[in-house]
């Protein structure tokens, strides 16, 4: 019963941050449980069979127990929210220094222990800005120092994520981190102890000599020196060799990096239980070694399993605070303490159980590793190899007899292992990156034995001796820097070979949902469910695909840009890219556009419109062009192409339509004006007209691009009956558009802005917005309510939505709109 108990209290924390929708539908669904178990045990307990009681038993535990995890999991979310920093503000602060920094090329991420007048701490993010790469100045001097305090002068920088489908969302990441807000900061200023009892922090220079503060401080600092040591050594991999060590990702060179990621390997470089394990096996066959040597009598009192265990444990927590408590690490750290305690007390638990207690255990110390890919992976994986030792216990390893026979064996396994982890993984993969790796079965194959039997337990073997002889450590790392050069050089050879690359994929909720469902039926232990079920879910698959979606518009959040998708029946089109000003340095193509279409099932687009090259509106199509599978091209310049896109210049007067359904007009630039070199190019971005036949209340869409007055004007002269519900600003809502002539003579029911939020340029701006208040036209603006979506339902009402409105990690800046 316990591990149902478990089972309902995982999945009701999964449901943190949900929407009340969501929300009052799984409470409800837990009610009807209780409500149908009452009625079962009241009128026909008599009449059923004991069987039946059970499985009614189950459900009201697993009911029972959902609703304690999702009542849990809200709480802790609200009480979180309420210390989130909203506005953009400078500010002074005093913190103290407690965890290891992380740096980047061109930054330093440090992590700030702010100290408040009442005398609770909050985690804020701070982060230092270089002019040129921080490594090469890196060791000279310690900006900020381990254990000191400090007044820092700088700037409130809330996090603020992409809120489109799909994209990363940086804030449910700050928020699972326990950081209240990001901090720029400008001005560093030392603090002695006596200023800051002088500024009333005394009961805060107290809580830090604890021993337990004075434990992880002391961490904290061996993990920079270990990281000083690293770098000070002639290694031709030190960042992939402190990476594999301790996960600290700061000297990994970026193309490394990348070439991981693109092999499927990411999850190598994080921390995860062989790791602990083999730093434990390590210590204890050591001390296994000398107890049987010089003190075997000692087996006479403590059995060999008793007397290990408490150190093997000790270890392990060791280890996980070294490497500062990642996921990975605390599931093992839980699972040692559970089977220790089962050693101690002769319990015995399965498998199953254990790995399920541990999560669930874990979520009660910490229920935000719940918004983790590392929690989700690192349990899934798990749960693969559990059902592969399932298999193998009908096949013991004893059975083999001969050498060869048993390394045989052992590769059948391992072979065996990677296939089905690859596939088993896949959905969790969708749904956290979007995107796979072909090539990761492959060379996983490879890499996890060589990196699991070679290089981690000589990277542990050289940080052991870092604390003892660091001569020896020194020759340790070199060694160890022979066996990473092999595996880098393989990884070479394969990328010559096949020349891997991530695939985006594109699967729909429902297409997701169901390939879990085909996945567990097919993982589950035998005799459970037959495995022909999982057929019913593969046509299905098949059959979505090839869904009539009705009609959808979506202007896409993607910061200071613009980018519209389009979708009915089985067409698809996108109307501008977005892009960031530095698309190398972070993509929106990458981060934002790919993931949003693979949210949408869409894997190749009918047309792509680029009002016109502005980065803003077309930089990010330009660094995904490859990947980016489009038929047609439209644009008021030319761009770059693939050999197989055909394109065609937008100009007035073409027109189309899907399915008699949509029509798209294209109302500007004007023939003649596509060749002018004295054209403006805001002025000449495509304008597009779209109606929805027989919607209401939207029904007609115009489209502005960065057209501005002169275009307006234009649109005045020779498209004065326009009709116009839903007006996209033109150039993001500036001053120099949306003229109050032109806005009193279309009167649209809703106005959206598609603008950054912090953007430098002040859009939308005030003028525009003194013009829609005084017209009194609502104003949406993507930086506020995020990606705004239009979908048109069976009474041919078309439905408004604000992504923002859905999270309630998103709601800080969100005014909730309800159309009329």
């Amino acid at each position: 019963m316990l591990l149902w108990i478990c089972v309902g209290w995982i999945l009701g924390l999964t449901t943190m941050g949900w929407g009340k929708t969501e929300y009052y539908i799984s409470a409800g669904f837990a009610c009807l449980i209780m409500l149908l178990w009452i009625a079962i045990y009241r009128i026909f307990l008599s009449r059923i069979h004991l069987v039946y009681i059970r499985f009614f038993i189950i459900l009201l535990s697993i009911g029972l127990s959902f609703i304690l995890g999702q009542g849990y999991a809200n709480q802790a979310l609200d009480q979180r929210l309420q210390r989130v920093e909203r506005e953009q503000k400078p500010q002074e602060v005093i913190v103290h220094i407690s965890r290891l920094n992380k740096i980047s090329p061109y930054s330093i991420q440090q992590p700030l222990t702010v100290l408040k007048a009442d005398g609770t701490t909050v985690q804020w993010l701070g982060t230092l800005k270089h002019e040129g790469p921080v490594q090469a100045t890196y060791l000279d001097k310690e900006p900020l120092a381990l254990g000191h305090y400090y007044r820092l002068f700088g700037e409130i920088r809330p996090a603020h994520a992409y809120a489109t489908p799909g994209a990363f969302d940086v804030e449910k990441w700050y928020l699972e981190q326990n950081y209240m807000t990001g901090f720029r900061i400008r001005q560093i200023q030392p603090l002695t102890q006596q200023e800051l009892y002088a500024l009333g922090f005394s009961s805060h220079l107290r809580q830090q000599q604890s021993l337990s503060s004075q434990f992880l401080l002391w961490i904290e600092r061996k993990r920079l020196e270990l990281r000083h040591f690293i770098y000070r050594q002639p290694l031709n991999n030190k960042g992939l060799t402190l990476a594999l060590l301790t996960g600290d990702e700061s000297l990994l060179n970026p193309e490394t990096e990348q070439q991981f990621r693109r092999f499927g390997m990411s999850h190598l470089l994080a921390i995860s239980g062989p790791h602990v394990v083999i730093f434990a096996l390590i210590f204890c066959a050591s001390l296994q070694f000398l107890v049987a040597k010089f003190v075997p009598h000692l087996y006479l009192k403590w059995p060999k399993q008793y007397f290990l265990s408490l150190p093997f444990l000790l270890c392990v927590l060791l280890y996980c605070a070294f490497v500062g408590f990642e996921i990975p690490a605390l599931r093992t750290l839980l699972i040692c303490v559970i089977v220790t305690i089962s050693i101690w007390f002769r319990l015995h638990i399965q498998p199953l159980k254990l790995l399920i207690l541990s999560a669930a255990i874990l979520l009660l110390f910490d229920p935000f590793s719940i918004l983790s890919a590392a929690f989700w992976l690192s349990y899934g994986a798990c749960f693969v190899l559990l059902r592969i030792y399932q298999t193998l216990e009908r096949q013991p390893l004893g059975e083999v007899q001969n050498l060869k026979q048993r390394l045989f064996f052992a590769g059948k396994i391992l072979v065996e292992s990677q296939w089905k982890i690859f596939i088993a993984l896949f959905p969790l993969m969708i749904i956290f990156f979007k995107q796979i790796a072909w090539i990761a079965p492959i060379s996983n194959l490879f890499a996890i034995p060589w990196i699991g039997l070679l290089i981690v337990p000589l990277d542990i073997i050289a940080a052991l001796f870092f604390f003892m002889a660091e001569p020896l450590a020194a020759l340790v790392f070199q060694i160890n820097n022979l066996f990473i050069s092999g595996l880098l050089g393989l990884l070479n050879f394969l990328d010559h070979l096949f020349s891997p690359e991530l695939i985006s994929v594109a699967m729909t909720p429902w297409m997701l949902l169901l390939s879990i469902l085909i996945l567990l039926i097919l993982f589950m232990p035998q005799g459970l469910v037959p495995k022909a079920w999982a057929a019913c879910g593969i046509f299905p698959m098949i059959a979505l695909p090839f869904y009539s979606h009705p009609f959808q518009l979506a202007v896409l959040d993607v910061g200071q840009g613009q980018s519209i998708f389009v979708r009915q029946g089985q067409h698809s089109m996108l109307i501008d890219t977005g892009g960031n000003y530095d698309e190398n340095r972070f993509s929106v193509g990458e981060q934002i556009i790919l993931p949003f279409l693979s949210v949408q099932g869409v894997s190749r687009l009918d047309q792509l419109i680029l009002t016109h090259l502005d980065q803003d509106h077309s930089g990010a199509y330009l660094h995904i062009r490859d990947r980016l599978k489009v038929k047609e091209i439209l644009s008021s310049e030319r761009p770059e192409l693939n050999t197989s896109m055909k394109f065609q210049y937008c100009r007035q007067g073409q027109t189309w339509d899907w399915n008699e359904k949509i029509y798209f007009q294209i109302l500007s630039p004007k023939p003649e004006a596509l060749n002018s070199i004295y054209a403006n190019k805001n002025e000449n971005s495509c304008v597009i007209h779209l109606q929805v036949k027989d919607a209401w209340p939207y029904q007609n869409f115009l489209l502005m691009g960065d057209g501005g007055w002169e275009t307006e004007y234009q649109l005045l002269q020779q498209y004065a009956d326009l009709k116009v519900d839903v007006l996209v600003l033109g150039h993001h809502g500036s001053q120099h558009s949306s003229s109050y002539q032109f806005l009193q003579h279309y009167r649209p029911q809703l106005t959206i802005a598609s603008a950054g939020r912090f953007n430098r340029y002040g859009h939308p701006s005030s003028l525009t917005q003194a013009r829609l208040n005084d017209l009194n036209i609502p104003l949406l603006n993507t930086a506020q309510q995020g990606s705004v979506e239009f979908i048109l339902n069976s009474n041919n009402k078309m439905q408004l939505e604000a992504y923002r409105d859905k999270y309630k990690w998103l709601k800080h800046k969100s005014a909730r709109f309800q159309p009329e």
